[in-house]
């Protein structure tokens, strides 16, 4: 990966300046969509709620989880329409609209949802940006900062975070001391840490004249897996930045401030 290509990584090639939102409300506001009453299978229908992907939803189906009208339903062909009641460990739900957020993560926050002890959750700097409980797709480190996609779509998280779907993401890594030519191949070639064979699909110095500053192709989604490649080679990681995840950019997103996907941005994260 050059320089020119890691510069280019930033940013998204359909990306307009026309068909966005930010935080400060500009731009066109997403249309909310209509409700159907069209049957469609009950899978989708849980995952169209943001409860989890299809594939999770037919698990839950077989193991009597899912009621239908007060009646429980393990047939994975069931169809409903908005006029049933659906319901998950007693809770209704429903089809809501799918909401999809960007947010430039800054530092010291943590993607979990659920940790008690966190003081600073990334949760709390998008609860703003729609009536709809969004999570995040996959995570970050609390000392990571950069790009992070919010969204309540089950089915699309699923896909973007399974290690199938191989989605790139490029971090720009600044390093304690200058980064060698010869553990930049060998980071090419691939290394082997204590939990399996890594390779990254590319890898550059962002500045030629600054070996400490580092860009990062990987589609690998295990945890703090840049920071041990690295690690590994004797290198600390000062700041890790992450600016491309699966064709997106936080391209004009401030440290801290989010906006919403285009639907072109939409469309390229479901067709790809």
């Amino acid at each position: 990966m050059t320089k020119k290509n890691f510069t280019e990584g930033r940013q998204f090639s359909d990306q307009k300046k026309t068909d966005q939102e930010s935080h400060s409300g500009s731009g066109k506001k997403l249309q909310v969509l209509k409700k159907m009453d069209r049957e469609i299978r009950l899978n989708k229908f849980i995952a169209n709620a943001g409860i989890c992907s299809r594939r999770d939803a037919d698990q839950l189906i077989e193991k009597g989880d899912i009621k239908v009208n007060g009646e429980v339903v393990t047939s994975l062909g069931h169809k409903v329409t908005t006029k049933d009641e659906v319901t998950y460990k007693g809770k209704v739900i429903s089809a809501e609209r799918k909401v999809y957020v960007l947010l430039n993560k800054p530092k010291g926050f943590v993607t979990t949802m659920d940790d008690p002890h966190a003081e600073k959750k990334v949760i709390s700097l998008v609860k703003h940006a729609c009536q709809e409980r969004i999570y995040p797709v996959g995570r970050l480190d609390k000392d990571t900062t950069g790009l992070l996609l919010f969204t309540n779509d089950g089915e699309l998280a699923a896909k973007l975070t399974h290690p199938s779907y191989e989605k790139k993401k490029i971090y720009h890594v600044f390093l304690d001391k200058d980064f060698t030519r010869e553990d930049m191949e060998q980071v090419k070639q691939g290394l082997e840490l204590e939990d399996g064979f890594i390779a990254a699909d590319a890898i550059s110095y962002v500045i030629a004249d600054d070996k400490r500053q580092v860009g990062i192709e990987i589609h690998s989604g295990k945890n703090r897996i840049v920071r041990r490649i690295f690690a590994h080679l004797g290198y600390r990681v000062i700041r890790l930045d992450r600016v491309v995840f699966a064709g997106l950019t936080k391209k004009n997103v401030p440290r801290g401030k989010w906006r919403f996907l285009t639907d072109k941005e939409v469309g390229f994260l479901k067709m790809s």
